[in-house]
């Protein structure tokens, strides 16, 4: 049977857990179609995050790659357009490194971009129920890193063909309650949109033409 490989990560940032762990954890072991959906964890690390990545590829072999972050601050389901060649921490991560102005990769292209259907994901999340939109930033942080990095291994090492993207997740209510002003969103309506992603990304062949940018 063919795997699919979901990422979440650690803690990071002060906080005592972290969405994307918790959220794709309980999708490990799911069937969809004739796939298994595992999920691993990724360290909040610059490097050891793509070690780890790289590691598990080559092991598992998967159909697809998605990798899940936590966006505290974000109120919606963002299926990540773009990740850029740079690393700008703003924070440390989890071994105290804080890269600034470093590509991820040197002399490789300014950016990748995710080959999920991303717009109609998002249309079907809508449909759903659940608030989602195209995010044009992934931010400079693990998160890009581990995006970025996915998308170059798979373009150098001729893997073209699976399908590779980025999702960012609101804080949980309990981690909200700690950030006055900050949306949050269900566990439940959360596994139910990252499961719904996987699904719809195994039949989706083309993506749809439909608005989806932003304006800043």
């Amino acid at each position: 049977m063919a795997n699919i490989l979901v990422t979440g990560f650690e803690p990071f940032g002060g906080e005592h857990i972290n969405p994307s762990w918790e959220v794709v954890r309980q999708l490990d072991g799911m069937t969809i179609g004739d796939m298994t959906v595992i999920a691993r964890q990724l360290p909040c690390e610059f490097g050891t995050s793509l070690e780890t990545l790289y590691s598990m590829i080559d092991e598992l072999m998967p159909q697809m790659v998605i990798g899940v972050g936590q966006a505290g601050g974000r109120a919606e389901i963002s299926l990540e357009r773009v990740a850029i060649n740079i690393d700008d921490a703003r924070i440390p991560d989890n071994l105290g490194y804080q890269p600034i102005d470093v590509p991820v990769v040197a002399d490789a292209p300014a950016a990748y971009f995710a080959t999920l259907p991303i717009k109609a994901l998002v249309q079907n999340l809508r449909n759903s129920g659940i608030p989602a939109a195209v995010s044009q930033t992934t931010g400079t942080f693990v998160c890009n890193h581990v995006m970025y990095g996915l998308l170059h291994y798979l373009k150098t090492h001729g893997r073209d063909e699976i399908r590779a993207g980025f999702v960012h997740i609101p804080y949980l209510p309990e981690q909200a309650v700690n950030h006055a002003g900050a949306p949050s969103m269900s566990i439940a309506m959360m596994i139910k949109a990252i499961g719904q992603i996987i699904a719809l990304s195994l039949t989706i062949k083309k993506d749809l033409v439909i608005e989806g940018g932003a304006t800043h």
